[in-house]
């Protein structure tokens, strides 16, 4: 089980992320159209920089719904392998069968 605070970071960031999608869009928007003057592009450089970095979308890290762990996690089924195979062996996922031979 990986540590709440980083779980609860994570969900911060999500929040943060959604809070900012807006603006942060319409800064980018206007930051890189060309038709633009330098000095109105360069403005919205720096109003995109002043914005928190945590509503950045490339600061998210996808994690275990169930355990929060970070690593091995399969997009499809927002689990990590471990939660996947023990859920899979308890029969909790239906059409899913452990193999064994």
């Amino acid at each position: 089980m990986a540590k709440k605070a980083m779980v609860e970071r994570e969900l911060k960031r999500e929040r943060l992320v959604a809070q900012y999608a807006a603006k942060r869009a319409q800064l980018k928007e206007i930051a890189t159209d060309e038709n633009l003057p330098m000095e109105e592009r360069f403005k919205a450089r720096l109003k995109l920089a002043k914005l928190p970095r945590n509503s950045s979308p490339t600061r998210l890290h996808n994690r275990c719904q169930l355990t929060g762990r970070p690593k091995a996690y399969y997009r499809k089924l927002k689990m990590s392998r471990i939660m996947l195979r023990d859920l899979a062996s308890n029969g909790q996922i239906p059409g899913m069968v452990k193999s064994s031979w």
